[in-house]
């Protein structure tokens, strides 16, 4: 199976403000990252709060500049690109947040919401755009019924089956959920980890999913790794017991991680 996803190298870091008495200085908040996604197959991404997760997720979809490194995207190196050819990878690569409340507009209604992308894209006209808007509607379990209503009319499951519907409207190979289920309770997690799955089958997709929960992350994903103050500290198929070193252990303290086939 090929790689679509690889980073080498990554690193990234942030300005942090001084005081009065001290100069600015920087935080490293991914420190080298080396990781490979194979096409087709879920990675999921657990780690504590801080370890760099989102802050890679933004790197890989381009929506961050990185300082070093490089991003390759089948088989080209995607981390330089500008202008036009970054506007079309954005047909390849979507991200879909943990509150859809605050990640979609609310003024917009449901359906212009999905169609949004087709349009600013230029691949079809408003009109085509709401047809297919109204059917990925349909294929992630909202019904056209919703398609005027505005998002803070919507219930919490709803805005995120919208959200990956907006994330789907590009068909792009690579979705990247960051923490997309973990405002939900256990029931409608169910039903979108199944409806995931479904258009992973359907559609060849290749998902980065970035979790807390991680009995919820080994129910969906093909491997796990571990992120730990800006490193992957470990990567396994998912149900592969994770090893015991020194690092590893206090990676999952951090975390509060348990794998499935440790209980």
């Amino acid at each position: 199976m090929t790689t679509l996803v690889r980073a080498c190298g990554l690193r990234k870091s942030y300005a942090r403000r001084g005081s009065i008495f001290s100069r600015h200085s920087r935080v490293e908040v991914l420190n080298g990252i080396e990781l490979e996604i194979r096409a087709g197959t879920t990675l999921a991404l657990v780690g504590e709060s801080g370890s760099g997760k989102s802050t890679l997720a933004r790197c890989l979809a381009r929506l961050e500049n990185i300082d070093s490194g490089q991003i390759w995207f089948d088989g080209r190196d995607i981390a330089s690109l500008r202008g036009e050819p970054l506007r079309l990878l954005r047909r390849e690569i979507q991200i879909v947040f943990q509150d859809p409340a605050s990640a979609l507009n609310h003024r917009f209604p449901a359906a212009e919401i999905v169609m949004e992308p087709l349009v600013i894209q230029g691949i079809c006209d408003r009109r085509e755009g709401r047809l297919r808007a109204l059917d990925l509607m349909e294929r992630v379990g909202l019904p056209r019924t919703e398609s005027d209503r505005l998002p803070l009319e919507l219930s919490g499951g709803q805005r995120q089956r919208l959200a990956i519907a907006r994330a789907l409207a590009l068909e792009p190979r690579f979705l990247i959920l960051d923490e997309a289920l973990s405002s939900l309770d256990l029931s409608i997690q169910a039903q979108l980890i199944k409806l995931l799955l479904d258009l992973q089958a359907s559609r060849s997709l290749t998902y980065l999913f970035i979790s807390h929960d991680v009995t919820v992350a080994a129910g969906i994903a093909d491997e796990v790794a571990v992120m730990h103050r800006g490193r992957i500290v470990e990567k396994v198929p998912s149900q592969t017991p994770l090893k015991t070193t020194a690092k590893t252990q206090r990676a999952r303290r951090a975390a509060k991680i348990t794998m499935p086939c440790d209980i």
